[in-house]
């Protein structure tokens, strides 16, 4: 009987980086959906123009750099919805286009391609934009259909997103104002109620904690196409250190609940810190990453110069990513522990 000899690995599955990659699409469809409804027009002409930028660019980069084109694969339609989720509704039409083009060709194929980028390309992109045009990515936020940019009833005051309104409450009331109402209204069961929907200020596919939850788990269970270890790891660490740490807490849970429903957290934690080129290959290492993640969120959120940390600390611990592979690395079946001198 012949026997066919190869190298490992033997296991198999039907995966493939193309059936990946269109189900990480699918399952941001009703995020992208609840974008259109909140935000109107503008969010399908920005989501447009970052999908149609990121996949131009990568099949003209490709050509230059004479490679196979290959963005049918879906990896560039995934890199401009996560880019352009993470953009202010009111940025101009140029800016998901110049950000697609930071992505696919800087960060992601002029180290190699897909499966060589050492960063998220979408979270890069959005630190580039935000340190060229902070403005544009700080301050045009638009209020959702049937709410507020706030989720207070406060815009005429402060125009400032739920994470902006916990972090600078005295600054946006002023000396004489009522901080702890302001406070107090903020972390009420309405506003909680508001932020897990989706009716109120902030990026583009980021506001419903609703639509990224359905999505995330969709990708979990139904598919297994990410680790639950990392969102459950990310998420829980958050909600740990913002129990512990001192903070503007008024009403204990619905101030923890506003943490994990405000902002991008519920978007970094299930579709950008579950990268697979750029997060940890063992479980170990995931669990480490993902705290990580979840530690460097929270420092910035309450200690930092924005009121938002999640893109930074994922690209953070993006950076960390091989030496965490190094120290989680299994030890091989059968192998000697080197000799000490």
């Amino acid at each position: 009987m012949k026997l066919t000899v190869t190298a490992s690995p033997h296991l198999r599955s039907g995966a493939s980086v193309q059936r990946v990659m269109w189900a990480v699409v699918i399952a941001l469809l009703p995020a992208f959906a609840g974008s259109v409804w909140f935000f109107g027009w503008r969010a399908l002409m920005l989501v447009g123009l970052s999908i149609a930028s990121a996949v131009g660019f990568d099949a003209l980069s490709q050509r230059l750099f004479g490679r196979r084109v290959t963005v049918s694969d879906g990896s560039a339609v995934i890199t401009g919805l996560l880019l352009a989720f993470n953009l202010p509704p009111g940025v101009p039409w140029w800016i998901p286009v110049v950000g697609s083009a930071f992505a696919v060709v800087i960060v992601k194929q002029f180290f190699g391609g897909l499966g060589h980028n050492f960063v998220n390309p979408a979270l890069a992109a959005r630190a580039f934009l935000m340190v060229s045009w902070p403005s544009h990515m700080t301050s045009l936020w638009l209020a959702p259909r049937g709410g507020t940019v706030s989720g207070l009833g406060l815009d005429a005051v402060t125009g400032a997103t739920p994470l902006g309104v916990l972090k600078n409450a005295a600054e946006l009331v002023g000396p004489t104002g009522d901080v702890p109402g302001l406070l107090a209204q903020a972390q009420s069961w309405p506003v909680i109620g508001k932020l897990f929907i989706g009716q109120v200020g902030g990026c583009l596919g980021e506001t419903s904690a609703l639509l990224l939850i359905a999505g995330g788990l969709f990708l979990i269970l139904f598919h297994g196409i990410i680790d639950w270890r990392i969102p459950i790891g990310y998420i829980g660490t958050v909600l740990l250190l913002t129990l512990v740490l001192p903070g503007p807490k008024t009403y204990l849970l619905p101030y923890l609940l506003y943490h994990v429903f405000s902002g991008g957290l519920m978007l970094g934690a299930f579709f950008m810190a579950t990268d697979y080129v750029t997060s940890p290959i063992t479980g170990k290492g995931r669990w480490i990453f993902a705290v990580g993640c979840g530690v460097l969120t929270v420092v910035i959120r309450l200690w930092g110069g924005y009121p938002e940390g999640v893109s930074y600390s994922i690209l953070l611990m993006n950076v960390a990513t091989p030496l965490i592979d190094r120290f989680t690395r299994p030890r091989l079946f059968g192998a000697l522990k080197k000799a000490k001198a």
